[in-house]
């Protein structure tokens, strides 16, 4: 298996990615971070039930299995180990034939596994482009078994991608200089991270002004920085748009936006925005146009204008 070995204080490092889509950022980040490769080639290992006893024993939560043995996925069957599960490069003229055949190896591989807990598909690993035999096939092996996953309603459960060594840079010092090279951009990174990273979609206002402004800092070199939205809300009176400045309108607009929040936009998903709610009260004393002093959520006596749950 082909890797890039970087040279540290401390020895050698085998360093290899895994290039996931922008539903990475919705995974469970709290939860332990560290998983095991299981690899077995080799003729004096333990039963593939003694090493999920091993990995149970030891507490390790995450394991990476290069190809779908049988027997391993039996052995893990009920042992609450999430695995990374790949499709051998071997494989990938197959899955990439046909929907069809890719739909038929997620059936055999992870459907009639539903007691395995699948956190990835890794489709293929550290394909190179010199490698005619995969390369070709990388990028609809990839689709056809991301469709499946779809297909098969576990989408949001298991995320599909590729597994890719770090000899793919062009140039990695200093890291912020970080490229790909061209060649395999232009033939395997692009159309993969183009097919894991569609356009992003907007419903709402609220999430376009602020993944603007989030591509605008980072146009301007602070990508570092997170955004409170430190005034939202709805006025539920005054002179201008009379139709839209309704409580009723107030309370629908208030209330999905608690909700709303939590989620994240499309451009940072399930990351909650720290949003405060425009106003406490309405402010019959501000200057300007009617329409200002008639934002409040309460009332001065302090009762409610309308319903709402802060929960």
């Amino acid at each position: 298996m082909a890797k890039s070995y970087l040279v540290g204080n401390s020895g050698f490092m085998a360093s290899t990615m895994l290039v996931f889509g922008l539903l990475m950022a919705a995974l469970d980040t709290t939860s332990a971070q560290i998983g095991v490769c299981y690899g077995m080639n080799g003729d004096d290992l333990p039963s593939r039930p003694d090493v999920i006893a091993l990995f149970n024993q030891r507490n390790i939560r995450r394991m990476r299995l290069y190809d779908p043995d049988q027997e391993a996925l039996q052995a893990l069957r009920g042992s609450n180990i999430e695995v990374m599960l790949g499709v051998p490069n071997s494989k990938l003229r197959d899955v990439s034939a046909s929907q069809a055949n890719a739909d038929t190896w997620v059936q055999n591989n992870v459907r009639n596994y539903g007691d395995v807990k699948f956190r990835y598909i890794a489709v293929g690993n550290e394909v190179q482009l010199s490698d005619a035999s995969a390369a070709p096939f990388l990028v609809p092996a990839i689709q056809n078994i991301r469709n499946a996953i779809v297909a098969a309603g576990l989408g949001n459960q298991i995320k599909v991608s590729t597994a890719i060594d770090t000899g793919t840079l062009a140039e990695s010092s200093p890291p912020s200089r970080g490229s790909f090279r061209p060649d395999y951009r232009q033939q395997l990174l692009d159309p993969i991270i183009s097919f894991l990273d569609p356009p992003l979609q907007y419903l709402n206002l609220f999430d376009a002004i602020l993944d603007a402004v989030y591509a605008a800092l980072e146009k301007a070199g602070g990508s570092s920085l997170e955004i409170v939205a430190s005034e939202s809300g709805w006025p539920t009176a005054g002179n201008r748009k009379r139709a839209a400045t309704t409580i009723e309108n107030a309370r629908i607009y208030n209330q999905n936006l608690i909700q709303h929040v939590k989620g994240g936009t499309p451009k940072k998903p399930g990351k909650p925005i720290e949003t405060y709610i425009f106003a406490m009260f309405d402010e019959n004393n501000k200057q300007g146009e009617e329409i200002e002093k008639h934002w409040g959520l309460f009332l001065p006596n302090r009762q409610p204008k309308y319903p709402i749950n802060f929960d």
